[in-house]
């Protein structure tokens, strides 16, 4: 059975050309889908497609729950619109969707929208970009329902005449194929009539089957318009337009046989006709159509405007005039598909005008029920296949119940939480005190405030080893005492002022073990504690204890940082003086006796290694980035300022 399988999908189910194994056991699926009611379930989609598996096997999304097999798939699956609606629902905190579940949510939308991946200049026509995709009507239309809860009809709702509300697919088993694989056939191409009755949709898929025919060329008359006796035969319309793209398609549903390169007997679909029509009608990096900003803010007076104007027009009567050629093929097809965005887009399509093809009640009419990209003839056989092709799905019955255990944990956890919400502990008085307290402390020493320390100190009757709170927070437990936070900081006037007019306990550690000694980051903060030890004297505090070195006097302390700047001073004199060496030795020579003016400018620029710049580059230089008038207004300035100089020198001269 799965050599069946494997068999059936290496190539494309066509709904029109079945094998007959399949059709003789086919079964419609109860319910509305392979998915039962759990928004997690996994599905992996058995792709006819050949697959280049990644090193790593299969991949899952976390959030959507879907399988995609390699880096293409999940590129695909990061930029659709299902993942994105289930972002947003886990950002709201409500639970994923599944494919089927999502797609039952666009059944209502009455029209295929531009996908998240479509090109830039795809913009909405109504001025706004973007506005009008899958996603955003979705989201629009559940805030509609959600602000709605008293009882009255959802005005969304009152605006569409189209979409069942069904789920797009319908699916079905046949022991064929493994247990619990399922093939997956789109709503919309079966007609009203047949969609009426769906109790004998397996009856209506067999009536559907075609026999293939061998490739013939398509007859064409004068105009390159087939005739009549070309599509005799059942066919369908498709057609795209937005943006200042159109493309139209007729394809004929009898499938024909072609036999490749490398023998197989390949089926492929036969377009009778196709057109593309391309204008430039949308203002770029701003969106929607000429006439629509027109509408919004009043007809512009611009070059680009009354092009665009022009565009428009002559794309409405390209696509109309078209539409009058293929009057006869579009009155004969059993189908046809439309995607038309925006008020203007719609009404070059349906009207009114005179020698009106199509109308916008006609039962025929039918929006594509998934994402679609650019208006071009490759997105319309794209499109047409996907429409044609069965979908075959698969279920991992053991992934289903993992997810279905998980999210149940997980909605228990949630509700749990709800119920009982955590509060934050109130602080006592004593609390409140302490962390004032704290904050003054550490803001005073951070600023080396020691006047101001050692008054608030008194004041507040606060000991010189006041223990920061909380005790807990990362700061306070490296430098829990305002001796530890000074030594950190190597503020050594604060530690000198703490040690010998507060009383501060140098003794104290921290919680590693450390003294305020050993957070001491430089010489002069570790003399600041040296010559403490020097002025309190060697019984006030056990200083090995503290890890304190031996006692300095103040003026040994002040030598040693005196010295410690002559040497500093010192390197840097030599270090100038080595520099100039090096400029001397390497560096071009220059006089210590310059001349003046310009010709000084050109010893510095010399000096520098700078080329000195002839009168035409710095004309050029001047000139760049202008625009032309400003450059030819620049250069009569340049001339009249030479004119005047000549008259003075031949006025002097005189």
């Amino acid at each position: 059975m799965e050599q069946r399988k494997e068999e059936i999908t290496r190539r494309p189910l066509y709904i029109y050309d079945l094998p007959t194994d399949i059709l003789s056991t086919l079964a419609r699926k109860d319910g509305d889908g392979p998915i039962g009611a759990g928004a997690t379930d996994t599905i992996e989609e058995t792709r006819p497609e050949s697959r280049t598996e990644s090193s790593d096997g299969s991949k899952i999304c976390s959030i959507c729950g879907v399988t995609y097999h390699n880096v293409e798939d999940q590129r695909s699956h990061v930029r659709s619109d299902m993942h994105r609606y289930n972002l947003k629902q886990k950002i709201r905190g409500a639970k994923p969707v599944s494919e089927v579940e999502f797609e039952k949510l666009v059944g209502d939308l009455n029209e295929s929208l531009s996908g998240s991946d479509s090109s830039d200049s795809e913009n909405d026509e109504n001025g706004a970009v973007r506005k009008d995709t899958t996603l955003t009507a979705l989201l629009k239309k559940q805030a509609i329902i959600s602000s709605q809860k008293t009882g009255e009809e959802d005005e969304f709702s009152m605006k569409q005449t189209k979409g069942s509300g069904k789920a797009p697919l319908l699916w079905f088993t046949t022991p064929a194929l493994p247990k619990n694989t399922y093939l997956g056939i789109y709503r919309a191409i079966f007609t009203n009539t047949e969609q009426e009755r769906e109790s004998d949709v397996i009856d209506i898929v067999r009536s559907k089957q075609l026999a293939p025919k061998p490739q013939y060329k398509v007859p064409v008359d004068a105009a390159g318009i087939p005739l009549s006796e070309a599509y005799k035969g059942p066919h369908m319309f498709l057609c795209m337009i937005g943006g200042g793209h159109f493309a139209a398609m007729v394809v004929s549903l009898t499938p024909k046989q072609t036999k490749s390169s490398a023998g197989p007997i390949m089926r492929e679909a036969t377009v009778l006709a196709h057109k593309t029509f391309h204008r430039y009608t949308t203002r770029r990096k701003q969106g929607g159509s000429q006439s629509a900003n027109d509408s919004a803010k009043g007809a512009a007076h611009s070059a680009g405007s009354s092009l665009r104007r022009y565009n428009e027009q002559a794309l409405v009567e390209e696509v109309r005039k078209l539409l009058q050629d293929w009057k006869s093929m579009i009155d004969t097809s059993e189908l046809l598909f439309i995607r038309a965005t925006g008020t203007t887009n719609r009404r070059t399509l349906f009207g009114p005008y005179e020698g009106q093809v199509m109308r916008q009640n006609d039962p025929r009419i039918r929006g594509f029920p998934f994402n679609t990209r650019r208006a071009t003839q490759n997105e319309l056989m794209r499109a047409y296949v996907e429409l044609t092709r069965v979908k075959v799905w698969s279920i991992d019955e053991a992934a289903i119940l993992a997810a279905k255990q998980a999210e149940q944990a997980k909605t228990s956890m949630t509700q749990v939480a709800k119920q009982a919400p955590a509060t934050k502990p109130k602080l006592s008085e004593e609390e409140e005190i302490a962390l004032l307290h704290t904050s003054q402390i550490q803001s005073l020493i951070r600023r080396s405030k020691l006047p101001a320390l050692l008054s608030y100190l008194k004041s507040n009757s606060l000991s010189p080893d006041f223990i920061f709170s909380p005790a807990d927070s990362q700061q306070n437990y490296h430098a829990p005492t305002p001796l530890h936070l000074a030594s950190s900081q190597n503020s050594a006037p604060v530690i000198t002022g703490l040690l010998s007019k507060a009383g501060a306990d140098p003794c104290i550690l921290n919680n590693d073990g450390k003294t305020p000694f050993d957070l001491a980051g430089d010489r002069s903060t570790r003399d600041a504690f040296r010559v403490a030890r020097s002025e309190l004297g060697e019984s006030k505090w056990d200083w090995d204890k503290a890890h304190i070195p031996a006692a300095i006097s103040r003026s040994e302390a002040e030598s040693r940082t005196a010295q410690e700047k002559q040497e500093e001073a010192k390197k840097e004199i030599e270090r100038r003086r080595a520099e100039a060496e090096r400029l001397k030795r390497e560096g071009p020579k220059v006089a210590e006796q310059g001349p003046l003016g310009k010709a000084a400018g050109r010893g510095r620029a010399l000096a520098l290694g700078q080329a000195q710049k002839t009168a035409q580059e710095k004309r050029e230089e001047e000139a760049r980035g202008l625009t032309p008038e400003m450059r030819m207004r620049l250069e009569r300035e340049r001339r009249a300022r030479a004119a005047e100089e000549r008259m003075k020198r031949m006025a002097g001269g005189a």
